[in-house]
């Protein structure tokens, strides 16, 4: 059957201290450079799925790679050790994204091919930040800050296939769940964090839903004060997604205690949009 799959949407929170937050760059320039909603090249192609499927895919050489290599910055963003990482296990890296492209991945079901499709995104992305050091942001990469996310990253039943293809023409039309914009990484700053554990099957809802919290309740999310609410440009960037500025609000305000959740339920409109493309490295 073809996977049109969906599961309940979620999202993200707030202003720190910022290094380097590009919000005077013109809203499609940033949307060119990240990628955007309409990026991909897939078009009405789909991977088919096994709803009645049992299998388990092998995450185990990812999630030992994210437990050595990653850490929590002081302000709460997960940092990654990249030039460590580079020097120690680069083999390892290309050992696991290997082994993820011989995957048969219409065997699999539901929950267990979002896990694949987010922790292939996510190790794809550090490998070519990785292969590229030194970097100051990922958006060096590339002409003009173009990136990387256009490039043919990995293949996958034999089609060669971009970031961009992954998230916009795979998880974002199949499963139609916000909650993906907390779960793949961009390697930035102002991208809700990189999971310090691989994402499967079994721990795919809490794993989305304790995502969705900790970006919402974070400064990167949502920040300033009720009358002048500044909030991630992830929320700009992708509005359909969650229908309208005022559906971005009361779904932030599900997610959100104490700080955060004073800000949003006095906050009427979001006033601007913030983002920090500087490099997530420790």
């Amino acid at each position: 059957m073809v996977m049109h799959i969906r599961t309940n949407g979620n999202l993200m929170n707030s202003g720190i201290s910022r290094r380097s937050i590009l919000a005077a760059i013109p809203a499609t320039a940033v949307l060119a450079a990240c990628g955007g909603p309409d990026a991909g090249g897939l078009g009405e192609e789909s991977f088919s799925s096994d709803s009645g499927s049992g299998n388990v895919i092998d995450h185990s050489a990812w999630d030992a790679l994210l437990q050595e290599y990653t850490s929590e910055g002081p302000e709460g963003v997960n940092l990654v050790d990249y030039a460590r990482l580079k020097n120690e296990a680069l083999d390892a890296l290309a050992g696991y994204l290997g082994a993820l492209q011989t995957v048969s991945i219409e065997n699999f079901g539901r929950d267990e091919q979002f896990a694949f499709w987010v922790n292939l995104y996510n190790a794809a992305t550090v490998d070519v930040i990785v292969q590229n050091l030194p970097l100051d942001s990922i958006r060096d990469i590339g002409l003009l800050g173009s990136g990387p996310w256009k490039d043919d990253a990995v293949t996958v039943a034999g089609r060669a296939l971009s970031l961009d293809n992954i998230e916009h023409d795979i998880l974002r039309p199949e499963w139609q769940d916000v909650r993906i914009h907390y779960a793949v990484n961009c390697a930035s700053i102002g991208c809700p964090n990189l999971a310090r554990t691989a994402y499967t099957g079994e721990k795919l809802e809490d794993m989305l839903e304790q995502a969705s919290k900790s970006f919402v309740n974070h400064p990167r999310g949502f920040g300033g004060n009720p009358d002048a609410l500044i909030a991630s440009n992830i929320f700009e960037w992708y509005q359909e997604d969650w229908g309208s500025e005022q559906d971005v609000l009361a779904h932030a305000r599900q997610y959100a205690e104490g700080p955060t959740a004073a800000l949003l339920e006095e906050a009427q409109a979001i006033s601007e949009y913030a983002y920090d493309w500087s490099l997530n490295a420790a």
